[in-house]
């Protein structure tokens, strides 16, 4: 055979393999969905029966968009595919215009993605195909539990054998997360009170409509700052900001400082620590609206006025505004200053609370340092806490034999040690876990997130995060020392997964290894600011979290703002899809394999990073919507269409546009990190010296502080 014609019959058996690997997916989503009117969707939703194009109701525009994009998904075989088609790319590109696009970038998204999944992974193209004959045959789709895991395999293997398997897994992660300790910390915390610097976020937003902001005790200059922010697009989205105005039984900021201050208390009658001590506890607004940056601290102030007074607690707060003067008139004129620093050209983009969950958890995180060198050289650790959670003190003595303060002295906390791979690890990073308000009696070591119902349906059938994160919770978070060879002081565990409070960074650790979550990160912000620097070593070792069993705090937030909770389901949800997007593509921008990313974070954290995250998420959002039309829930159905295509969507095109638009990003976010840490190195030498200049900067950065403390 000649050259050139090899060439073809290679192209052509190329082109028939991929058209191969479309139709078998396509079989698939056949079966979750429905194809003959005879045959059950394996989904449990009819789909079919949602796709009513004459339908004039109001929710029936974008319900027929979403049937429509499924049963295109499902194929040719599928009898409504024709008119699916004709509707999606025709008629029903009226009906919402920012979702019918979205819809139609989705289905040739989805058909490239699997395609190349396909060419590149020969054996993930068999399993598919595999998949898709045996669902083929009715009996076998009528075995439910073996279809499941079968599907899983295709999807998401994270999720094989929860909790069928639960003890081996269990076991399997504990010893995979093993660190054999070679020296404890010589030099623990001794008084959590001095020498760690508390930290929260406020989430905060307009007054809630028809709140009165006339009735606030805040200048005539702020309530005009108010009304213009509450007239402002929104521009970032959290999952339950707390409105200027909220009624004080509901303030998330006065219930969080009210539980710390009791903490403290708690503490000195114990003895832990000196009756006189003042926690420190340093708080970023994040704002929903442009233009409520600047009022933000007023608001604050006028909150903690009204509430209850503590006496054991000195507390800053710091907006947008307030980072953007820290930039300005310290770091800035610190990089002209000193040599060796860098340009700083994205000191801006980095300091500071506004925007996604990663930029002020970051910043949270790195303000320990610059408090350190500027503020008070006794800090040598930072602990985050979220404001809905509380330390339960009486229950921790009860069923540890310490106190909270008493856990954060553990000598586990920046001790070195290796891990099952013989690598040197730093366990100069600390965490802790959760229980739920409402189990909290029964015992503090309750996971707060328990195993699902076997019931599957829709989007479960091809993503179940809370299987994996049962599981870690499990494995990682109700690990508890002294049973077994996990004892806590020649054996320990390492953690991946943790949560946005009840975690710390030793300063020390944090200057010289440099951790961030990047600011494009928008959800498990936590759990993404170990991911940036997995494998970037410091003397040759990795900096990893420590667990410390017994240190829990109780999540309180069903009990005094479940209305919150409730409103910010659908945000959530989104949060969830846009993660997957997000840590794929971001493990996949990082420096090291994301094969080697996912294997070590797996099985909650790395199963958000997949190999198709596209057809995922896709199909995730459109599952999701199809049962909430099916349970008669179309108003939520509505809002998660609406805002996922418009949310998703501008990633989606951003991404397609950019494809190296993450590996960018990163590069320049470390650069902004390295240049901060070098100046507070500098700034640091420069005090001990006596230097002018040094000593200059500190004033200016105390005279920012102390305009950001909240006074009773």
């Amino acid at each position: 055979m000649c050259a050139g014609r090899e060439m073809m019959f290679h192209k052509s058996s190329e082109s028939i393999h991929m058209e191969k690997a479309y139709e078998a997916f396509r079989a698939v989503i056949r079966a979750l969905v429905g194809g003959e009117e005879t045959e059950a969707p394996l989904c449990g939703v009819d789909v079919a029966g949602q796709f009513r194009p004459d339908d004039p109701s109001p929710d029936a525009a974008l319900r027929n968009l979403n049937a429509a994009f499924l049963i295109v998904q499902a194929g040719a075989a599928h009898p409504l595919y024709a008119r699916a088609e004709a509707f999606i790319f025709g008629e029903g590109k009226s009906g919402g215009t920012d979702a019918a696009a979205f819809y139609r970038d989705g289905i040739s998204l989805v058909r490239s993605e699997i395609e190349e999944r396909c060419e590149e992974d020969r054996g993930f193209f068999e399993k598919l195909s595999g998949l898709a004959r045996w669902l083929g045959s009715p009996e076998n789709r009528d075995r439910r539990r073996e279809a499941a895991v079968r599907i899983r395999e295709i999807f998401f293997p994270e999720g094989i054998g929860i909790p069928e398997d639960r003890d081996r897994l269990v076991a399997k992660f504990r010893e995979k997360r093993s660190v054999r300790i070679e020296r404890l910390n010589p030099d623990p915390i001794r008084n959590p009170a001095e020498e760690i610097l508390w930290t929260s976020n406020v989430l905060l937003t307009v007054p809630a409509a028809g709140k009165d902001v006339d009735g606030l005790a805040v200048p005539e200059t702020v309530r005009e700052e108010l009304r213009r922010a509450a007239e402002a697009p929104q521009r970032y989205w959290y999952d339950h900001p707390m409105p200027v105005g909220v009624a004080p039984e509901q303030n998330e900021l006065l219930y969080g400082l009210r539980g710390l201050d009791r903490a403290v208390a708690f503490e000195k009658a114990r003895g832990t620590v000196p009756g006189d001590a003042k926690l420190s506890c340093l708080l970023s607004i994040s704002v929903t609206h442009e233009g409520l940056q600047d009022p933000a601290g007023a608001c604050l102030q006028e909150m903690v006025r009204h509430g209850p007074r503590w006496r054991h607690l000195r507390v800053w707060a710091l907006s947008e505004t307030d980072c953007s003067r820290i930039t300005r008139e310290v770091l800035l004129p610190a990089v002209r200053h000193y040599p060796g620093c860098g340009d700083g050209e994205s000191l801006h983009a980095i300091i500071g609370v506004d925007g996604e969950y990663g930029r002020h958890y970051s910043f949270l995180k790195a303000v320990s340092a610059f408090w350190q060198v500027f503020m008070d050289p006794r800090v040598r650790a930072t602990f985050k806490i979220d404001l809905d959670q509380v330390f339960p003190q009486d229950l921790l003595v009860k069923e540890t034999g310490a106190s909270a303060f008493q856990h954060l002295c553990t000598p586990l906390w920046g001790a070195l040690g290796r891990d099952r791979e013989g690598e040197r690890v730093e366990l100069g990073m600390i965490a802790g876990a959760l229980v739920n308000q409402k189990d909290a009696a029964r015992s503090l070591f309750t996971p707060d997130v328990g195993y699902p119902e076997d019931d599957i349906r829709g989007d479960e059938w091809i993503f179940q995060s809370r299987l994996p994160q049962a599981l870690s919770t499990e494995f990682e978070m109700m690990t508890r020392y002294g049973k077994g060879a996990l004892d806590g002081k020649t054996r320990c565990l390492q953690r991946v997964h943790v949560t946005g409070g009840t975690c710390g960074i030793l300063v020390d650790s944090l200057r010289r290894f440099r951790p961030f979550t990047p600011g494009f990160i928008g959800r498990a912000e936590d759990q993404a600011y170990l991911l940036a620097g997995l494998y970037r070593r410091h003397a040759g070792k990795l900096l990893r979290y420590v667990h410390k069993d017994g240190l829990i705090m109780r999540h309180d937030k069903e009990g005094f703002a479940a209305d919150a909770v409730k409103s910010a389901v659908t945000g959530k949800e989104l949060g969830d899809y846009i993660r997957i997007l997000l840590f794929s593509l971001y493990a996949g921008a990082l420096p090291w394999p994301s094969s080697r990313i996912k294997a070590a974070t797996d099985p909650f954290t790395g199963c958000f990073i997949s190999a198709i995250p596209h057809t995922l998420v896709y199909l995730r959002l459109a599952l999701r919507a199809s049962v909430l039309f099916g349970e008669g829930k179309g108003a939520r159905a509505v809002e998660l269409i609406e805002t996922g295509s418009r949310r998703l969507h501008t990633l989606v095109r951003d991404f397609k546009r950019h494809p190296d638009l993450l590996r960018h990003r990163y590069v320049f976010e470390k650069k902004g990190w390295d240049c901060y840490y070098r100046i507070l190195d500098q700034a640091e030498k420069g005090l001990a010296r006596g230097e002018p200049f040094s000593l200059d900067l500190r004033r200016k950065a105390m005279k920012i502080l102390d305009a950001c403390e909240l006074r009773l």
